[in-house]
């Protein structure tokens, strides 16, 4: 087995990556921007990125190559209630180290010894301004540095009309050791960069892989640790965090734009969170039953009606049973109206070669198998509503991952038991969210169903079920 520590993962991957210092596609400084991003803020630098119009919270103006990191609860408190126009904010670090340690050299630069001295605690500070509005920040972003467009928000802002704070915080420079200590920093203060950078996923807790990273199940990945795009852990390989692996050279790869209207609303703010996981557990059953009971209820006039196409096109059976894994892995019988030939496993090996997906799934554009009926059953997901008797008898959840048999489970040993941890759904996050590109559907369907396991909650349960609503109306 071989074991690689930070260190040697940096001595590692020094000669191949001495061409790319960016992880995800994205640099030191484009990784700190994202990181707030995904807190509601945009930074703007002097003739940086331009503030967006359309959708960041407030907007932090910051120097040229200063990173920064706070906590921002009192902050939004008082933008919230005493509405300023901006806050002008001077952050303060002090080291918390009880020493210093400094190397002592002679006149020509030749190590003598290592200097450690007590009590030496340093205070550093840096001035940074937070505004809701968007003319400052693009004067901000038009002045040659910070300090211009300091003082040009100093004047131009009343007096009465802004707010002065000292906040604790941390301050980084993009540079030398300060970028490595921000880089290890955020490692271990960010906990989801999945909101606002594309194509990264956490197979477990503290560990962030890019989707192209090709993982044997035996390798072990002890966090905190991103990997870059294009990296392969092979059988009995182990990377030991603290560790930013960077993408490897070549790897075609797109953070893609942040969507701020994802990140100020996906979460509906105004929905309180319910962290105590018992009462969550019993809500959401609760739920699952009145919504199933209901929409039962609702429905069932459509069912002679399907089950008289399906019965003229092609005979019995009307159901399609498939048994799935549910919660804690045991099975189930799935339940959905047959939209294809009864035959349609025997056709579907013959078919395997047009297969679009990349995992054990099969998907393929227009289906020789599909019945006439199955067509629009499907569009409007009707082929679904007997799922709503598995969910009455607690199989399944209104919300939660793609329901998957063992077969298909086997592919994904490393998080399968994540998956299992929680009732598969009818809809869920990769339902909404999968654009189903071809070779990366399986990708996407870990990726969501494992975000939705670490994420779940009300607020993103009826987001869900909003945008579920919203994608099925618009395909009419």
């Amino acid at each position: 087995m071989s074991t690689l520590t930070s260190r040697e993962l940096e001595q590692t991957y020094e000669a191949p990556y001495e061409s790319t210092t960016s992880v995800w596609g994205l640099e030191l400084a484009d990784i700190h921007a994202r990181y707030w991003a995904s807190r509601g803020f945009q930074i703007i630098r002097p003739g940086g990125p331009p503030p967006d119009p359309n959708g960041p919270e407030l907007f932090v103006l910051l120097d040229e190559d200063l990173f920064v990191g706070f906590g921002v609860r009192k902050i939004l408190r008082t933008m919230s209630w005493e509405q300023p126009r901006a806050i002008r904010v001077r952050l303060v670090e002090t080291e918390s180290s009880p020493y210093k340690e400094s190397v002592l050299s002679d006149d020509d630069g030749r190590f003598i010894k290592f200097v450690r001295s007590y009590d030496a605690k340093e205070t550093h500070s840096a001035q940074l301004w937070i505004t809701p509005r968007l003319e400052y920040a693009k004067a901000w972003n038009s002045s040659p540095n910070g300090k211009v467009g300091s003082r040009l928000l100093a004047k131009t802002i009343p007096s009465e009309s802004r707010v002065a704070m000292l906040v604790p915080g941390r301050i980084f420079k993009n540079e030398g050791t300060s970028a490595d200590d921000y880089r290890r920093w955020v490692l271990k203060a960010w906990p989801s960069p999945s909101g606002v950078i594309e194509g990264v996923y956490q197979p477990s807790p503290g560990v962030w892989l890019h989707e192209t990273c090709k993982v044997d199940p035996t390798a072990r990945i002890i966090p905190p640790v991103w990997i870059g795009a294009g990296h392969e852990l092979k059988s009995g390989e182990t990377v030991v965090g603290p560790a930013v692996i960077p993408d490897r050279p070549g790897i075609d790869t797109n953070p893609g734009q942040v969507d701020w209207h994802a990140v100020t609303h996906s979460a509906w703010r105004l929905i309180p969170t319910l962290r105590k996981r018992p009462f969550r557990a019993i809500s959401k059953r609760t739920f699952d039953i009145v919504v199933a009971l209901f929409a039962i209820l609702v429905t069932l006039p459509i069912y002679p009606i399907v089950l008289a196409a399906i019965y003229i096109e092609d005979g019995r059976p009307f159901f399609f049973i498939h048994r799935r894994q549910r919660f804690g892995g045991s099975t189930f019988p799935c339940i959905k109206f047959r939209s294809m030939l009864r035959n349609a496993e025997e056709i579907k090996a013959q078919l395997q070669a047009q297969n679009k997906s990349d995992g054990p799934q099969f998907h393929m554009e227009n289906d020789p198998r599909l019945l006439k009926i199955g067509g629009p059953i499907r569009k409007f997901k009707i082929d679904e509503l007997p799922q709503f008797f598995n969910v009455l008898v607690g199989h399944m959840s209104i919300v939660g991952p793609r329901p998957s048999p063992d077969r298909e489970n086997q592919y994904c040993p490393a998080w399968r038991e994540a998956r299992l941890s929680v009732r598969p759904g009818i809809t869920g996050l990769w339902q909404v969210k999968s654009e189903r590109e071809p070779q990366t559907d399986f990708q996407e369907w870990i990726r969501y169903d494992l975000e939705y396991v670490q994420n779940n909650s009300w607020r993103l349960d009826i987001w869900i079920m909003i945008e579920t609503v919203k994608k099925i109306l618009l395909r009419s």
